[in-house]
């Protein structure tokens, strides 16, 4: 069922998305409004994200629910689920999750600060896990329906679980259990979201942004594709990670434009590539937008791994001194949590870390290339050099 809805949505009077479900075993939530979805629609759909409608998509999409870790506890921020091709959904739903606990919930004061230490808030009792959750769903559906831009009327459009199929097996469209009725039984969380993102962007839109360069959303690749986070962290599934638009063409071809970041993203993307850097990072580069966004939250891209990187800060950015020696957490959904010291004032004994230094861990060279002259210090146990947190 596909619900269109206006502004609402953003603040959040109706919960659509839960953490965990009240209800008794068994029984769903009742749908009341909205419309069926259509073959074409349900075929659409699954063509863009998964490149065909004839057979299934991963069975990860299907199972992977939307799954908060325990309420009061020092993760209890975090969102849970295994290592697979969700996980750059997941990584840019947990830096929404993040921004609205630290800091769209805390109370403004006049010099940013709060009476509670920032580390309770990332204890958040039960009823602020599921706030936390559902208004991180609002804000990127709704950015991906233009709320946040002043270009058009925004509109979103919400993917809710009934219990009738709408859509027939036949050899054009394969069966999966929810797309075409949008059943979500146990574990369908991460899909109905992926599909909430994308008919609010419109899948007509989305194939614009990925510009011929891939025919579909979602890469074979084992934690997901960048595409996906982008267009969760800024509402367009965009592969160019540059600021703005650049035309790109030479002697033989008329300079084509590639639209990257149009505007500051209010929670950053930070990417290093592995072996490759040299190569891919000048081809795909970060911008300021991403690596500089409004509040110290980026989610991370490390040779493939995705995770997030948050400072409890909101200044931090925004004041040269508290950027000088500051922590830095470092979380992914599979409960990884590593917290690092990066200090960037001048060390006369200490040169400043290569990103080619070979006994920098990847997740170091990732910081480097936002803090390039800085100095890491583990507060734990670092990682193998060959290894990134999972």
């Amino acid at each position: 069922m596909l619900r269109g809805t206006r502004e609402h949505v953003l603040h959040g009077e109706e919960r659509v998305l839960y953490a965990r479900n009240r209800l008794l075993p068994g029984s769903k939530p009742a749908v009341s409004g909205g419309k069926p979805i259509t073959e074409e629609l349900a075929t659409e759909l699954r063509v863009v994200a998964f490149g065909t409608a004839s057979c299934p998509p991963r069975g990860e999409w299907i199972r992977t629910p939307l799954i908060m870790r325990p309420a009061d506890q020092p993760l209890g921020y975090g969102l849970a689920a295994p290592r697979n091709g969700t996980r750059s959904l997941l990584a840019g739903l947990q830096a929404h999750i993040i921004k609205w606990l630290l800091f769209d919930s805390r109370p403004v004061t006049k010099d940013n600060k709060s009476i509670e230490p920032p580390d309770s808030y990332l204890r958040p009792s039960e009823d602020r896990q599921e706030e936390a959750l559902w208004r991180a769903c609002s804000e990127v559906i709704w950015r991906c329906g233009g709320g946040f831009t002043a270009q058009g009327e925004a509109k979103a459009t919400i993917a809710l679980p009934t219990d009738s199929t709408y859509v027939q097996h036949s050899s054009q469209y394969y069966q999966d259990g929810i797309t075409e009725k949008f059943q979500s039984e146990e574990g369908a969380g991460a899909l109905l979201l992926l599909y909430a993102a994308m008919l609010s962007r419109g899948c007509e839109n989305i194939k614009k942004d990925l510009d011929g360069k891939l025919t579909h959303l979602v890469s074979a690749l084992v934690e997901g594709s960048l595409n996906v986070t982008t267009l969760l962290l800024t509402g367009r599934a965009t592969p160019y990670l540059h600021n703005g638009v650049q035309y790109v063409g030479d002697e033989d071809h008329y300079a084509m434009p590639q639209f990257g970041v149009l505007s500051r993203s209010p929670v950053g993307l930070l990417v290093w590539y592995g072996v490759e850097e040299n190569v891919a990072a000048t081809i795909n580069k970060p911008g300021s937008r991403l690596k500089t966004p409004a509040l110290p939250i980026w989610v991370t891209c490390c040779s493939g791994h995705y995770g997030v990187l948050f400072n409890t800060n909101r200044e931090l950015l925004r004041n040269y001194h508290a950027e000088r020696r500051f922590d830095i957490h470092y979380y992914t959904c599979g409960g990884c949590h590593v917290l690092l010291n990066v200090d960037t004032r001048a060390h006369e004994d200490l040169g400043p870390m290569r990103t080619d230094d070979i006994s920098a861990t990847p997740l170091e060279k990732l910081i480097l290339t936002k803090w390039q002259e800085a100095k890491i210090t583990w507060s734990g146990a670092t990682p193998f050099s060959g290894e990134s947190p999972n």
